[in-house]
């Protein structure tokens, strides 16, 4: 059977209070707050920077599993560009999944599949979601935004697929047409009652009946929430301690982070698992998925734990700068950003992936690759080195004048560990906290849209 080797997940460093949004249309607000993403964020940012922060020492996947609800593009794929900004061969299996809340465990059945298979050795699954709300909707309070990612592999790893279970089912549940901004639901007393809590169940004791266990036998139990009450039926009709098995689904923090809320929630999960702990991990939506996991006890080795990510945050002002974010107020765009696919064609080896050059006379890293080097005058060509992730803020400005629904924008250059010096945006700080010397991580973003098509590049954040 399959396993997996290593798992991630990032939570955007915006929260939203659920009182703030509860004042601006005098409702009842809901406990706890939600993760926004940045203004310069999507689906496809926030599964990337899951991917990068996966430990290199499980090894390059050879195929690119993307889940979402929320893709950036109607036609055009996302795995292939994170296959990209990893720097994977052309030969990477590239797939999409969507359609479906059940995305990111439909994936991750996908990628248990190719292995077993032997399509492939390792499988990146990356899952997010970036759910717009109508505004002054239950959703609006509910939804969140985060992503995961894991590394499927035939070997345990942190953790060993016992078995599997699916289910389909065309219950029209949660929907969002081509022609509809914003995703509708049916009463949540109905379908909970004939969708949500009879699939699971059902999902689960299927997958427990494969795996000969019990629902004793489970150390956590990991359910979709909708909100906090949703798994709490699907519990009692399994026979689960709800406080004791139920995993935290962090929806008082984070949100329901739709496709990637199952993923966030077994990352978190696996944090803390001990050798021998069997772990049921559900996802939900036009059917169900259950999969029973053993953990083997490894420690993982992720940049930064979900504890971590959820306690550093900053918390927007106003319900106005998140719908600044969200674009929910019309705006004279102005002229925009000019940029074209041929240019963007030319430089896809250094823009996305981040690589630069390296004298091979002076040793000297420079970004972007010149012909010749710009410190020593070497006339012979650059050699192609990968930039490092990390590194220290040498100056910068705060640009008052730029256009961006969080001003001030500050520019930055960059020095890089490893060398390199790169001019970047930085993002997720406050403009007067911004100090030379300080420690920043690069993050990628969505740059601009200009030329009808999403610009991406990186930025650089706070460490």
């Amino acid at each position: 059977m399959a396993g997996i080797l290593a798992v991630s997940a990032y939570v955007p460093r915006y929260r939203l209070p659920r009182e703030v949004i509860a004042k601006e249309w005098g409702g009842t607000p809901g406990p706890g707050e939600r993760a926004v993403a940045n203004h310069d964020e999507d689906s496809l940012t926030m599964a990337v920077n899951a991917a990068t922060a996966l430990p290199e020492s499980g090894g390059r996947p050879e195929a690119v599993f993307f889940a979402t609800t929320s893709p950036p593009y109607a036609e055009k794929q996302g795995a292939a560009t994170i296959a990209a900004v990893l720097d994977l061969p052309p030969s990477t299996r590239t797939l999409d999944v969507g359609a479906t809340l059940r995305a990111g465990t439909s994936a991750m059945l996908a990628a248990i599949d190719a292995v077993a298979g032997g399509a492939a050795a390792r499988v990146l699954v990356a899952a997010a979601d970036c759910r717009l709300a109508e505004p002054e909707s239950a959703a609006e309070q509910s939804f969140g935004d985060g992503a995961a990612a894991l590394l499927v592999a035939a070997e345990p790893g942190i953790a060993e697929v016992v078995a599997t279970h699916t289910l389909a089912d065309d219950l029209l549940g949660s929907w969002r047409t081509s022609t509809q901004d914003f995703t509708h639901t049916f009463p949540s007393a109905f379908e909970n009652k004939l969708g949500y809590s009879r699939l699971l169940a059902a999902a689960a004791k299927g997958a427990l009946e494969k795996a000969g266990a019990a629902a004793g036998d489970l150390r956590l139990v990991i359910l979709p929430a909708p909100n906090p009450r949703a798994p709490l039926a699907v519990a009692k009709a399994l026979g689960l301690d709800a406080k004791r098995q139920l995993a935290d689904a962090l929806w008082t923090t984070v949100g329901d982070t739709g496709v990637a809320q199952p993923l966030i929630m077994l990352a978190a999960a696996l944090e803390q698992a001990k050798a021998g702990d069997l772990l049921l991990v559900c996802g939900y939506g036009d059917g169900a998925d259950a999969i029973v996991l053993r953990a083997t006890g490894a420690p993982l080795a992720a940049r930064a734990s979900v504890a971590q990510q959820v306690e550093v945050k900053r918390t927007l002002p106003s319900y106005g700068r998140y719908a600044r974010f969200r674009r929910l107020m019309r705006k004279d765009p102005g002229l925009g950003d000019v940029s074209s696919p041929v240019i963007t064609f030319r430089d896809r080896g250094e823009i996305l992936p981040l690589r630069g050059g390296k004298c091979p006379a002076c040793g000297v890293v420079q970004f972007p690759r010149h012909r010749v080097c710009i410190e020593c005058g070497h006339g012979g060509g650059l050699e192609d080195v990968a930039l490092g992730r990390r590194g220290t803020l040498f100056t910068f400005t705060n640009d008052h004048m730029f256009e961006s629904p969080d001003p001030p924008t500050t520019h930055g250059v960059v020095d890089l560990e490893g060398g390199g010096r790169v001019y970047l945006q930085l993002t997720d700080c406050d403009a007067d906290r911004v100090a030379i010397g300080m420690p920043l991580e690069l993050t990628f973003r969505r740059l601009h849209d200009g030329g009808g098509f999403h610009n991406y590049f990186w930025k650089a954040r706070p460490a």
